[in-house]
């Protein structure tokens, strides 16, 4: 049924490339998917694909095959918002909005549309109940996945599995990665204000330095990583914003600092915690300073179940054909898909949109070419898992 499934796609993508570009031309924050939201329900009326809205802008379809299984469904998953970037490309269909879908959730949201599509017209073919969620706000904490988890929207139910992709532009169109195990990092928000007593930048002597013990502190917490952690345990604490408001000759009394750490080792990001706080607080108080730290606990690892991998293998080999499957590497990289995959059976696979710029960046352009392997990939793997 596998090539089936693809020729089907193969015939849908033209369609969910201008499902796609309006989407684009239209693209909206995190949490603020309200077009994008509308114009998703309005495809799924179009084609008889009935849903519900849940966690504000998202929206949850069903399709019933022969027989329904409402308590066991696959669940298929896509994210809607753009990131806050001006887009660069000049494409026609290019943002008008002033937020961007430099992350490719544009074609995240066509392909799922298409795969629902797929299966609404095929439903005759399988059994069992898939849902196709469409979820706002990935790209902000604490993310929407937390939010469509803390409504109860699937209580009551055991799902068969979780299934969500990503565009990845390291990866040719017509190439899909995936991974057993876990694959993707936690992350969490470091956040910390140095007080000291600024002044005359002429008059160290009469002060308490905010920039000086902030500048210490950055590196000094930067032995967390490379003393106090395992070596084999990937971790990263990186700092990106560094706000001391002061002038040439003016040392502020504050200076604010924010962050990521990122690991895949849950007692470990539990013990970094602590440390980030004990070595900001006592290295800036060796420069009479303050430290007020704030950790705000974010996304969970993205974990691929090894069963679900091996289906996701085993589907891209019979449906594209042996030279399509990558063994993508682990990366640092976060994903509020990481929610689903703690609670039930998940996989997530990226899906090769080449692009010589990376993604978050205003000059990312992807290859629209890749959207029928999107929409296969995420109609089989439910038709697959449906039929174990």
């Amino acid at each position: 049924m596998t090539h089936a499934i693809f020729e089907a796609a193969q015939r849908l993508a033209a369609q969910a490339v201008e499902w796609r570009r309006e989407i684009h031309r239209n693209a909206e924050l995190s949490f603020e998917e309200h077009r994008t939201s509308a114009f998703v329900r309005r495809i799924l009326d179009e084609h008889g694909i009935p849903y519900q809205e849940v966690a504000g802008t998202g929206v949850l379809a069903r399709i019933d095959g022969r027989t329904n299984d409402p308590k066991r469904p696959v669940v298929l998953r896509a994210d809607m918002d753009a990131l806050p970037i001006t887009e660069t490309t000049g494409l026609p269909f290019a943002s008008t909005t002033g937020a961007m879908h430099a992350c490719g959730h544009d074609l995240h949201t066509a392909a799922l549309l298409g795969a629902l599509v797929l299966l609404q017209e095929r439903r005759a073919e399988f059994d069992g109940t898939v849902l196709g969620l469409f979820q706002p706000g990935e790209e902000l904490w604490p993310g929407g996945a937390s939010l469509v988890l803390k409504e109860g929207t699937f209580e009551g139910m055991e799902p068969r599995a979780f299934v969500g992709g990503h565009v990845s532009p390291e990866l040719k169109a017509g190439q899909i990665g995936v991974r057993s195990g876990t694959f993707m990092a936690s992350t969490d928000e470091i956040l910390i204000s140095v007080h000291g007593q600024g002044g005359h930048g002429g008059l160290p002597h009469l002060l308490h330095d905010p920039v000086l013990a902030t500048s210490a502190m950055i590196v000094a917490l930067q032995q967390i990583a490379s003393r106090n952690n395992y070596a084999f345990t990937p971790s990263v604490l990186s700092f990106g914003r560094v706000i001391a408001d002061g002038a040439t000759n003016v040392i502020p009394d504050r200076v604010e600092v924010e962050g990521t750490f990122r690991t895949m080792d849950e007692a470990w990001r539990t013990e970094a915690h602590r440390r980030i706080r004990e070595v900001a607080e006592q290295t800036v108080a060796a420069y009479g300073c303050r430290a007020e730290v704030e950790v705000q606990v974010g996304y969970p690892c993205v974990r691929n179940d090894e069963r679900l991998t091996t289906v996701a293998r085993e589907t891209i080999g019979e449906m594209f054909g042996p030279g399509a499957f990558v063994e993508i590497p682990r990366r640092m990289t976060a994903e509020d898909f990481g929610f689903y995959s703690v609670r039930y059976p998940s996989v997530f696979f990226r899906w090769g949109v080449e692009s010589e710029v990376p993604l978050h960046n205003g000059a990312f352009v992807a290859d629209e070419r890749a959207m029928p392997y999107g929409i296969a990939m995420l109609a089989a793997m439910a038709v697959r898992i449906l039929a174990e």
